[in-house]
């Protein structure tokens, strides 16, 4: 929200200081890393039209304030391009980093090309990447066990320590995760894990109603929902052919049934050690 509150002052609608961060407020809808904004707000401030000014004044550019100059490097970082053009579309705040709201849309959209991927000004994570940092990681740790490099405890930014403090009953708090869907969004499956807001107290986690997911966003939301359903179900059944159509179901597979059965095959081959239970 940190970001809403401030494009008020970007666009020069309402100049906001000494923000508290209790008092904005948002309307959480969808699931994991695909969540949406469907109403916004920062005490009586609707930030939607705030929001819509924000998306107007950089959306061929893209915004990049904060972020220092060599953001474009930073796979992690993005130009929020890919979320005002979704703005622009649908008319709802795609509320998640901009890579991965593109690997639930269309691959025509934004990953068509990495010189797509580049003027939507968002980076791909590479394998390369992924590898050496978990040597990094793996190496951190070592140290760590060894006494060499000591721990030190340091605030992270992260929800997860506020919502331990909250089930423990030190406080209480409302922020959004994942959580089977009990009826808080009514227009997807029950049961299937959705993210919406929640409010965390004594020992308990309890959704709150974020309402039906507006029509023109809840095709690709729902096509999101109906492959993890499968993949799920494919686990519980052991079966790879399901998990294989739920495969060829993923909006990043771009490729034909011959070929996406050789690419699962292949991995499925790779992975066969830790698949007994699909041999039997």
């Amino acid at each position: 929200m940190s970001d809403l509150v401030q494009a008020q002052d970007i666009c020069g609608t309402v100049a906001l200081y000494d923000i508290d961060k209790a008092a904005a407020q948002a309307n959480v809808i969808g699931v994991n890393h695909f969540t949406w904004l469907t109403k916004a707000q920062y005490r009586e401030v609707d930030l939607l039209p705030v929001y819509r000014d924000l998306v107007k004044k950089y959306y061929k550019t893209g915004y990049t304030a904060g972020k220092d100059k060599n953001w474009a490097n930073n796979s992690f970082l993005c130009a929020e391009r890919v979320k005002f053009d979704l703005f622009e579309r649908f008319g709802h705040i795609a509320a998640a980093g901009d890579r991965h709201l593109a690997e639930f849309c269309p691959g025509h959209w934004y990953l068509e090309s990495p010189e797509k991927v580049k003027a939507w000004g968002f980076g791909l994570t590479s394998v390369e990447w992924r590898k050496k940092d978990l040597l990094r990681r793996m190496e951190k740790s070592a140290k760590r066990v060894s006494g060499e490099q000591k721990l030190t405890l340091e605030p992270t930014g992260e929800d997860g320590v506020d919502q331990i403090r909250a089930l423990l009953g030190l406080h209480q708090m409302v922020t959004n995760v994942n959580l089977p869907n009990y009826g808080q969004i009514p227009n997807l499956p029950l049961g299937a894990v959705v993210e919406t807001n929640a409010v965390f107290r004594d020992n308990a986690v309890e959704p709150v109603f974020a309402g039906p997911i507006p029509v023109e966003i809840h095709a690709l939301i729902h096509n999101v929902v109906g492959e993890q359903e499968m993949v799920a179900k494919a686990v519980r059944e052991r079966s790879l052919e399901l998990a294989f159509q739920a495969f060829t179901m993923d909006r990043l597979i771009a490729l034909n049934t011959a070929d996406a059965r050789k690419l699962f095959d292949e991995m499925i081959d790779n992975a066969k050690s830790y698949l007994a239970e699909y041999f039997v």
